[in-house]
């Protein structure tokens, strides 16, 4: 039973899930696509992100599909249980009166499930239980199925989480160890640094990384052994800062587009970027291995489907509002690679706060990202081991998984901060599995078995918009031809070296 393996947790509104879904979308993808734009063209990225936005939300309905059938498949199977054992109990003996007290309540229990469904029952595919990706893999994926989407989502998990782990601290190194001595605006200008190089007085910058590393783990390390609830309050308040921060640079931007200082040039289109655009829409709408854990505490789901329609409207709306005024504020050469850092140059705004605060702005993003991850990730290895019946023993399950959790991106992080191969698996690779494939053959499979058990006139009140199978064909050619352009690309990219 899914209750038993990952707990719902407290419920909470359509409003804050629609507040936790953009926070996990919107990440460290809104930062670098400014750079993306310009190096693809405006028209190409803009076409590009518009149709990458929509495949995205396509599979993320299909995703709240199977979560819903999967939630009924559950519901039936206790009641078939409970219908059995109310017929053993019968055939032991039991007396007339007994059996005319209970008559009117063993009918109802007995009675077809389509039945009980139209006399005002809860609706069997009400999404009440948190099912994992990996448990609905186990109800709909034969074995081999099962083995492949397990080593898809731990490697992009893991791979997300050591990212993570680096990427905060690296930025918090780069601005503090920057802001040192006659390098308050150096952040953003370019320099580079060895890791041997000093940060404060006999601090090397790599013992300034590793420090954070440890602050870091600290901090949001503890959030693994608990619900994704428990970063509410935490989620609400850095989702207002990701307003206050994505505003601010739009209206910078505007700014000196407005005063005329604007350097940028946009070219339509350069098909030599569309690779590296291509990676970062994958990230920038990356959402789908997290609904189990966002979508079933939302108290009332009856319009899930147009919530996620609405997310997804807004942050494209941000992405495109945000790259349009970075490539025609700056020329494409002076662009970083995480925008924020262009914000940092005293030469562009001369306000220090305002300076740090867009600086740092991407550990608040990361951080907030961390637990999510991290939860989803541990009860998929909770939903892996889980066998029909049991139960972990207290150790087992508040220690163990959460630390197998935790500790390898830690340690990964501890070693490297250089995860350029790592970011490229993960995206190109197990990013597009999990975004495309994955969603596909869950819904496929989902719905052939919920024909099988209720039968073809039976209606998923969680039915996704794309009903047709020609979707379903689509999103399973589209994602087995990204990679197969991405393994293209890869290959000819190494054979001009």
């Amino acid at each position: 039973m899914a209750g038993g393996i990952t707990d719902t947790g407290e419920l909470y509104s359509p409003y804050v899930g629609l507040v936790y879904m953009f926070n996990l979308i919107v990440g460290t993808g809104a930062l670098t696509m400014p750079k993306a734009f310009a190096t693809a063209g405006w028209l190409v990225s803009l076409v590009l992100l518009m149709f990458l936005g929509f495949m995205s939300y396509m599979t993320t309905t299909f995703v709240v599909e199977a979560m819903a059938a999967a939630n009924a498949q559950l519901r039936w199977k206790r009641m078939e249980k409970r219908k059995d054992d109310e017929d053993d109990d019968s055939s032991s003996g039991v007396s007339d009166s007994d059996v005319l007290l209970h008559d009117g309540y063993e009918r109802a229990e007995t009675r077809p499930i389509l039945s009980v469904q139209r006399r005002g029952s809860p609706n069997i595919f009400e999404i009440t239980e948190r099912v994992e990706m990996g448990q609905m893999a186990s109800m709909f994926f034969n074995k081999v199925g099962v083995n492949l989407f397990y080593f898809c989502i731990i490697i992009y998990l893991y791979g997300d989480l050591a990212i993570y782990a680096a990427a905060v601290p690296v930025s918090l190194m780069q601005v503090t160890c920057s802001a040192t001595g006659n390098h308050s605006c150096s952040v953003g200008d370019g320099t580079k640094y060895n890791d041997t190089d000093k940060c404060w007085g006999p601090i090397r910058r790599i013992d300034a990384y590793r420090l954070y590393l440890a602050a870091f783990t600290l901090l949001l390390g503890p959030f693994t052994f608990f619900n994704v609830q428990k970063t509410k309050y935490l989620q609400i308040m850095t989702s207002l800062m990701r307003w206050i921060a994505f505003i601010l640079m739009i209206i910078l931007a505007l700014i000196r587009i407005s005063r005329g200082q604007s350097e940028g040039h946009p070219s339509m289109a350069q098909l030599s970027g569309i690779r590296n655009l291509f990676g970062v829409c994958v990230y920038s709408f990356m959402c789908q291995h997290s609904l189990p854990s966002l979508i079933t505490p939302i108290s009332k789901k009856k319009h899930v489907n147009k919530l996620v329609l609405l997310d997804y409207i807004l942050i494209l709306a941000f992405y495109s509002l945000l790259s349009f005024t970075a490539i025609y504020c700056f020329r494409n050469d002076t662009l970083m690679d995480m925008y924020t850092l262009n914000f940092t140059n005293c030469e562009i705004i001369n306000v220090a706060f305002i300076r740090y605060f867009l600086g740092l702005f991407p550990v608040f993003t990361i951080s907030t990202n961390f637990p999510i991850i991290a939860v989803t990730l541990r009860n998929n290895w909770k939903t892996l081991f889980h066998r029909e019946g049991g139960t972990y023993p207290w150790v087992v399950d508040r220690i163990v998984f959460p630390s197998i959790t935790l500790i390898p991106p830690v340690l990964v992080a501890f070693c490297t901060h250089d995860l350029e191969s790592l970011v490229g698996i993960t995206g190109a690779y197990a990013g597009n599995g999990i975004q495309y494939l994955i969603p596909a053959f869950l819904v496929y499979c989902s719905r052939k078995d919920t024909q099988l058990v209720f039968g073809s006139g039976t209606v998923n009140k969680h039915l996704s918009p794309f009903r047709h199978t020609f979707w379903i064909v689509f999103v399973l050619i589209w994602g087995f031809s990204c990679f197969v352009f991405v393994t293209a690309n890869i290959v000819l990219s190494e054979s001009k070296l």
